[in-house]
């Protein structure tokens, strides 16, 4: 079996990642510390330079599949003992890491770190839609999500799950204002593009050539009216009338492939 570290220090270097090291933000008080489960959120989180682990609990075997842990504090447990850290049913494979959390990136270094596409969330609170979102983003070469503070996940086990190593990949910025956000970011030369289906254009046609920042909102919800104010375009997806709407974060992988196809183009 592949060596799962290796594999995800050679994601990062493909996406030309570095590590973020100007401001940063503490963690939120009182939110607790993060236990990460899974061979792909355990062995990204292992390689992420901004990331502090604390201990590992692990079988031997999935603990030698790691390779070199250096001096990270090992617990050895067997797989019932391990199900006991973590959620019910929840697929650990013999792995869960106790972590710190991430320190937050400010969105003046987002916005300094290239031209990729933004992603903008709008009270995307699911977990398992922020990591699958993050995991796309990482795949499409985003240049990182922002969302709100109070209405958007803490880091998980189950966010980083389901991001499958991408949370350690993926910069995120959580502003308390999303409205200035925006203004921010369209003011330094992002084409702010609301995704709704009531807009009468579709994404492909109302694309330009410089970067853009994809505007997403919850399902159910959508965009808030003032979340659209700041926005310079609505636009919707290619989608039959047979379905009323995509999961966000299919939503999400959707455009992000159009952006990237427009940039090969």
């Amino acid at each position: 079996m592949a060596n799962p570290v290796r594999a995800v220090n050679a994601v990062a270097q493909a996406l030309g990642r570095s590590p973020m090291k100007k401001r940063h933000r503490p963690s939120s008080p009182g939110s607790g510390r993060p236990r990460f489960w899974g061979r792909h959120a355990v062995a990204a989180a292992l390689v992420n330079p901004r990331r502090r682990a604390v201990r590992l609990h692990a079988t031997r075997e999935a603990a030698a599949r790691l390779g070199d842990l250096g001096t990270l504090p090992v617990t050895f447990a067997d797989v019932a003992d391990l199900g006991r850290l973590v959620p019910p049913d929840a697929p650990h494979q013999g792995l869960v890491l106790e972590v710190d959390p991430l320190e937050e990136v400010f969105l003046d270094e987002l916005l300094a770190a290239g031209d990729g596409p933004l992603l903008v969330l709008d009270q995307v609170t699911d977990p398992h839609n922020v990591g699958a979102i993050l995991r796309s983003a990482a795949a499409f070469g985003a240049r990182g999500i922002v969302t709100q503070d109070r209405h958007s996940p803490p880091e998980t086990g189950a966010l980083a799950r389901a991001a499958s190593g991408a949370l350690e990949l993926v910069p995120w910025t959580r502003v308390v204002n999303l409205a200035r956000a925006l203004d921010e970011i369209g003011a330094a030369g992002c084409w702010r593009i609301g995704l709704a289906g009531e807009a009468p254009r579709l994404l492909g046609d109302v694309l330009g050539t410089g970067p853009a920042a994809l505007v997403l909102g919850a399902e159910g919800e959508g965009l808030r009216p003032n979340t659209v104010a700041h926005c310079d375009e609505l636009a919707r997806l290619p989608i039959s009338n047979r379905v009323e709407s995509l999961n966000v974060s299919n939503a999400a992988a959707v455009a992000l492939y159009a952006v990237a196809s427009r940039s090969r183009a």
